[in-house]
Order: structure tokens, then C-alpha cells, then sequence
């Protein structure tokens, strides 16, 4: 239905190009940080909601 609008529009064929490009860098970006991500720093939140000093202070 809307491909008949969309046709009438010069240079609408760009958005589904940009929209992949969008989606394929912003996954790219998301990845390189997660494996880039602090070991230490991971294994803090891992065990953030089993520590007991955190839990004691919410009574």
C-alpha cells in the first residue's frame, strides 16, 4: 500500500540502505565492546546481586 507513495518520492531509495548500514554498525559497535569489556569489571556485576554486604544494607 504505502510502496505506491513511497515510489513517487525522489531519493526515498536511500533509506533502506541507511537503515541497514545503521543496523550493521550499531551491532559491529555493541560486539567490539562487549568483548573489549573489563574481566574484572564483569565479574563485579556478575556477582553484584549474591554479594551479602549489598544485601544487608537493604533490611
Amino acid at each position: 500500500m504505502f510502496k505506491h507513495y513511497f515510489e513517487q518520492i525522489d531519493g526515498v531509495s536511500i533509506y533502506p540502505i541507511f537503515s541497514l548500514l545503521v543496523f550493521f554498525f550499531f551491532f559491529l559497535g555493541l560486539g567490539w565492546h562487549v568483548f573489549r569489556f573489563d574481566k574484572k569489571k564483569q565479574q563485579y556485576i556478575e556477582n553484584l546481586p549474591l554479594d551479602e554486604k549489598e544485601l544487608s544494607g537493604l533490611h
